[in-house]
């Protein structure tokens, strides 16, 4: 019987495989380190950015509750001088002169700008802190176009340009909360008007099927105005967003508006758009389901058919 070779290691290699064994458990030890050191990092940004998170949240619910407080303050002595320049062009307390009148007519304009600020800033305060009402309920698309022809004739000054509204087709009736589909068109015809010397402003509404092949309803205000050059397309409906323009220096307001009616476009389940070339003019639209989803009618307490379906288990 030939006898095994077991050769006992020598000791450099007895010393070689020590020092390897060493230098590795030095490497993990390193590593573990590093990794503890990195988690400690890690969870001092988490507690950081929480943090943070909760100034911002507090600073955004004060400058909420800020806006409302000074929106509801200033509504009472709007309101008042609003009533007093009515009075005073009803020539209640006598003849007015030419100067007294277009200076009264400057303050009556004036007041209204600021009550509409005031609103504007009061909606944004509401909307940001969650405390908007949905009020969704059927109504008829001729009387809600009815409502803002009525609303814009008495201020339409400028004879050069004409507010078109077309009737709608495709439907007849609409699902949704009517006043903040009224604010938003409001707001873009307003718009509209303010930045439209010559020509006219068409106000449409279409049904097509929208991306998941459900109908929607878009309603479109067009205008021949002076046009948004499209680098200014993305900011449009921030909020106090404002166009660096001449003719935009020498209007007023908010910048609120396209913001709030984005915002509200997206509470009614839907969205808006811009088209709009400079010299040509501007396309503002607002595209909804035609029923709000998952609403109630408060006529019969039942939801909608707009209900999405749930797939059974």
């Amino acid at each position: 019987m030939t006898p095994m070779n077991d050769t006992p290691a020598t000791a450099p290699d007895a010393a070689a495989l020590q020092a390897a064994l060493a230098e590795a458990r030095a490497q993990v030890e390193a590593l573990q380190t590093e990794l503890d050191e990195t988690n400690r990092g890690v969870l001092a940004l988490y507690a950081e950015l929480d943090t943070q998170a909760q100034q911002l949240r507090q600073a955004t619910e004060l400058k909420s509750r800020f806006l409302a407080y000074m929106s509801h303050e200033f509504r009472t002595p709007i309101s008042s001088i609003r009533s007093l320049t009515r009075l005073l062009l009803d020539r209640v307390d006598g003849p007015l002169t030419l100067e007294q009148e277009r200076q009264i007519n400057f303050i009556r304009t004036t007041s209204e700008e600021f009550a509409d600020m005031v609103n504007d800033l009061l909606d944004l305060a509401k909307v940001e802190a969650g405390r908007i009402d949905i009020s969704p309920a059927w109504f008829e698309l001729v009387d809600l176009f009815a409502a803002l022809r009525g609303m814009f004739k008495p201020v339409l000054v400028n004879p050069e340009v004409q507010l078109v509204f077309e009737e709608p087709h495709g439907v007849s009736q609409l699902f949704t909360d009517n006043a903040k589909l009224s604010q938003i068109l409001r707001n873009f015809i307003s718009n509209a008007l303010k930045f439209t010397a010559q020509g006219e402003v068409r106000v449409s509404a279409v049904v097509d099927a929208g991306p998941d092949g459900a109908d929607e309803i878009s309603f479109s205000v067009r205008d021949t105005g002076i046009g948004i050059a499209p680098e200014f397309h993305g900011a449009i409906f921030q909020d106090f967003a404002q166009i660096d323009s001449p003719i935009q220096k020498r209007l007023r307001g908010t910048g609120l508006g396209l913001s709030l009616s984005k915002r509200l476009a997206e509470l009614l389940g839907g969205r808006v758009s811009l088209s709009s070339e400079p010299g040509v003019g501007s396309v503002f639209s607002v595209t909804l389901p035609l029923r709000l989803p998952g609403a109630t009618d408060a006529a019969t307490g039942t939801e909608t058919d707009a209900v999405r379906e749930v797939p059974d288990a």
